[in-house]
Order: structure tokens, then C-alpha cells, then sequence
């Protein structure tokens, strides 16, 4: 039975011309060529087009088993294509590990959360009830908690975390790559964060309960299998060690790694195939 949410809201969606993925310096080689789809999924919660970025084997097909999904979130001032432009393996991956890759536009700097502040940034419910149920609806996913799986970078790796913890039982597993894991020492930083999160003088409040860090002070009921990666000479390093040290002090089983790197392309180019070998 079709999901009842597409009878109710209309979502229009554009599939474009599918497009060869120029690859380069990979360690391995794939001779069927992975498929990219862009498609936009209107979303009713901020009533707007969102474009996507959907990664599939060349080998897809909807008569064998369903695919895991890995829903990819880009970092501030990125796009739906940034991903692809920082790891151009990202296709090859899907083909290797038989899965579909996600990548939404979250805007340029919504930190994928719902905004009290702005009624345009609702990205929390567009990543959990919206798109999940579209690509459940027009692709072959093995569509539970088990077949689903968010990470992302910089601000993805926050929106990634945050999101997981907030919806364990939509997502099994959850990664950060080099993330803003606790938003209120950066009040002075010039990330936008004001827009969504409002003047930390008067919405103090926004600030921590949008904060990774602080979310893992208050009861949860279950949790996401996560990791946590950074590069130690990466500005955000001592927020994503504590959020480390809360997560081992509770007794969280969670994977931390610190590489040699900062914050940039360099590192979450390679750190995703890292990512990725450890879903799925």
C-alpha cells in the first residue's frame, strides 16, 4: 500500500536526464557506470521545492532486495551537490556497497533544524517525515530503522547527530565528520547562527536545546549507532571530544576517531569512505 502522506500533500518531483559521474582517483573500478538523479520533493512543513541529489547502483533495480539508505548532509553554505563535488567517489561507493545515497539541500545555513525564528527552516521535519517518506514511496529501500542511516559534515555532522538522537527509531546509524557538535560557543562566529536560533541574549534556550552536546545531558530513550570523526587540527576538535567523553561516561558505545587534518574538503573527502564501509 502506498503511504497515505502522498494523498493527502501534493509533492511534485522533477527527475532530470541522469548524468554520467566523472570519477577520479579511487581505488577501485566499477565497469557499469552509477546513475545520479536530481529530483525536487515539495515540502509542506516550509512550503517550498527542495532539491535532492539521489546516488544509485548502475545495478538498481526494484525485483531483488531493497537498498539501504545513507541520507549525506553538506555543511554550511553547501548545497545538495556539494558532496559530490568534495568526494566525486561518492557513486562508486553506492555501487559497491549496493546502496542509494540522499542528499538534500538544507540551505545555506538552517543547521538542519526547525527554526522557532523563521518559518522557512523547518529542515528537522523535512529529514524526518517528509523526505524519508518520498524516497520510501519512488525508490526500492529497505525502508526501517535498520536500512536507514544520516551523516553529514560541519554543519551536516551536527544536523546528522542531532537529528539521529532526536529520531533513534527512524535511523539505526549516525555519523559526524568533522561537526559542530555544541552550537553555543560560537555565538560570535559568523555562521548565521542567529537567524535560526535567534539573539542568544534573549533565546538562550534555542541555543542548547539545538546543541548536540547539551541534548545528551537530558534522558533519552534510545540511541543511534554513532561515530564521531574530526581532524585534530579542526576548529570544532574540543566540542566533538566532549560529546566523546558524555558519550563514554553514560556508557554509549560509539565509534571516535581523530585523524591528522583540519577543516576542510581534504578531510571529509576521505573520511566518508571510512564513513561508509562502517554502515553498511
Amino acid at each position: 500500500m502506498k503511504p497515505l502522506f502522498f494523498a493527502i500533500f501534493p509533492i511534485w518531483v522533477f527527475i532530470s536526464n541522469v548524468v554520467k559521474a566523472h570519477v577520479a582517483d579511487v581505488s577501485f573500478t566499477v565497469t557499469p557506470t552509477p546513475v545520479v538523479h536530481m529530483v525536487d520533493v515539495f515540502s509542506v512543513s516550509m512550503q517550498k521545492q527542495v532539491r535532492c541529489m539521489v546516488l544509485l547502483p548502475a545495478t538498481y533495480n526494484v525485483s531483488g532486495d531493497p537498498y539501504p539508505v545513507l541520507y549525506l548532509l553538506h555543511g554550511w553554505s553547501g548545497h545538495h551537490a556539494s558532496w559530490l563535488k568534495d568526494a566525486p567517489q561518492l557513486p562508486l561507493l553506492a555501487e559497491q556497497h549496493r546502496m542509494l545515497i540522499v542528499c538534500p539541500d538544507g540551505g545555506y545555513d538552517s543547521w538542519f533544524i526547525d527554526s522557532d525564528v523563521d518559518s522557512t527552516v523547518r529542515y528537522e521535519t523535512f529529514l524526518t517525515q517528509e523526505l524519508p517518506a518520498f524516497i520510501d514511496y519512488y525508490y526500492h529501500t529497505r525502508a526501517e530503522r535498520t536500512g536507514r542511516a544520516i551523516a553529514g559534515l560541519s554543519m551536516g555532522g551536527h544536523g546528522a547527530l542531532y537529528i539521529a538522537l532526536r529520531h533513534p527509531e527512524l535511523f539505526g546509524k549516525a555519523a559526524s565528520l568533522a561537526g559542530g557538535l555544541d552550537l553555543r560557543p560560537f555565538q560570535k562566529n559568523d555562521w548565521d547562527l542567529k537567524c535560526v536560533l535567534g539573539d542568544p541574549r534573549t533565546k538562550w534556550q534555542n541555543w542548547e536545546k539545538a546543541s548536540v552536546s547539551y541534548l545528551l545531558d537530558q534522558p533519552l530513550p534510545a540511541y543511534p549507532e554513532l561515530m564521531i570523526d574530526c581532524g585534530t587540527d579542526d576548529f570544532f576538535l574540543s566540542v566533538n571530544r566532549d560529546v566523546h567523553l558524555k558519550l563514554k561516561r553514560q556508557g554509549v558505545p560509539h565509534v571516535y576517531q581523530e585523524r591528522p587534518g583540519g577543516h576542510d574538503a581534504a578531510y571529509w573527502s576521505k573520511s566518508i569512505n571510512q564513513v561508509i564501509d562502517w554502515l553498511w
